[in-house]
């Protein structure tokens, strides 16, 4: 069975998020298209936008406003790394 996400956001100052529990994210990347990672999506590396993102857990979909970043996807997670929120 795959498990869960874990959602981490980041500044280089203070972790903005840790969620642990995810069953999706939705991200929108520099060339314009949206991603969303699953449970068990492959490793990658990505820019983002300034957009919200999204992700839902057991209490349901939750959205945060985030400067562009850096998108990583790995097998214990997904970590974004940002300025800030917008």
């Amino acid at each position: 069975m795959i498990k869960p996400l874990r959602l981490t956001v980041m500044t280089p100052a203070e972790t903005l998020l840790e969620a642990e529990g995810v069953r999706w994210v939705h991200v929108q990347l520099v060339d314009g298209s949206g991603i969303s990672i699953w449970p068990g999506h492959a490793p990658l590396l990505g820019e983002t936008v300034s957009a919200p993102v999204r992700y839902a857990d057991d209490k349901g979909e939750h959205t945060l406003d985030l400067a562009a970043g850096i998108l990583q996807v790995d097998r214990n997670g997904v970590t974004i790394f940002t300025t800030g929120l917008t």
